[in-house]
């Protein structure tokens, strides 16, 4: 994907941010647990940035666990979806790249499916800026398993489909960032599942990045055939969508 690219990718959610709220997979509690054993530290009383926070799917978990959260979300439709579902949580206009915030002021800094629209150059170092001593920066992506037959083959028609397709990919890569900096790495994999309907998998396509840039010419007939293909497997219309949640966590040295 070009840097041109990168930025349309990016700047497309606020259009769709009510279908994003509605249809975006949430996360395991398991996965709250594992952030607060590789950082050492209850989520609890907490001072977190939930950066990239998008609709507030994960800000909102974070607060229920007892984090003094922040949400910053760059993308103005998203950020208003946000607040209208959950105006008690302070939010920030702003990305990862350029932080609205004073040094050493935050425990914890979270990414739950958003670093990857980051310049790693730019914003480990605002991460480290932001930080205090000990404190600890979690990078989180639900990925689809893509060993389940379903799943892969409608990775296979989206590809096929839509030329400008794409997936996350190899974590690791994106990941590996943090190795110049002065942090203490660890992981966490969890696998969970979902039961959602047909449609609630058609509302999640539609919230992509890769549909939400096309016309609708060009995306209501792609959108068509895997409604069509996935009534073929699930003529019940209920659908078990199963996940694996990759976890990086980086506790800053010092």
């Amino acid at each position: 994907m070009t840097r041109t690219q990168h930025d349309e990718h990016a700047s497309s959610f606020g259009a769709v941010a009510a279908e994003y709220d509605r249809a975006r997979p949430s996360y395991p509690a398991g996965l709250f647990d594992a952030i607060e054993e590789l950082t050492g530290r209850p989520l609890k009383g907490s001072d977190v940035l939930d950066v990239g926070a998008g609709t507030g799917i994960a800000t909102r978990l974070l607060h229920a666990r007892g984090a003094q959260v922040v949400a910053v979300e760059p993308s103005p439709g998203m950020a208003a979806q946000l607040h209208r579902v959950s105006p008690g949580i302070p939010l920030v206009r702003g990305g990862g790249d350029d932080l609205p915030f004073h040094d050493a002021t935050a425990d914890l800094i979270t990414y739950f499916q958003a670093f990857h629209w980051t310049d790693p150059l730019r914003s480990v170092p605002e991460a480290l800026r932001v930080l205090r001593p000990g404190g600890a920066l979690a990078l989180v992506w639900n990925l689809k398993d893509r060993s389940v037959p379903w799943l892969g083959e409608q990775e296979a028609r989206l590809a096929a489909a839509l030329p400008n397709f794409h997936y996350y990919g190899d974590m690791n890569v994106i990941t590996g960032a943090l190795d110049a900096h002065p942090f203490e790495v660890a992981t966490r994999q969890l696998r969970w599942e979902r039961r959602i309907t047909v449609e609630d998998v058609i509302t999640d396509l539609r919230s992509k990045s890769y549909f939400a840039v096309l016309d609708e010419a060009v995306k209501e007939p792609v959108l068509a055939a895997e409604r069509a293909a996935l009534l073929e497997v699930f003529p019940d219309g209920r659908v078990t969508e199963e996940y694996r949640v990759e976890a990086t966590v980086a506790v800053k040295r010092g």
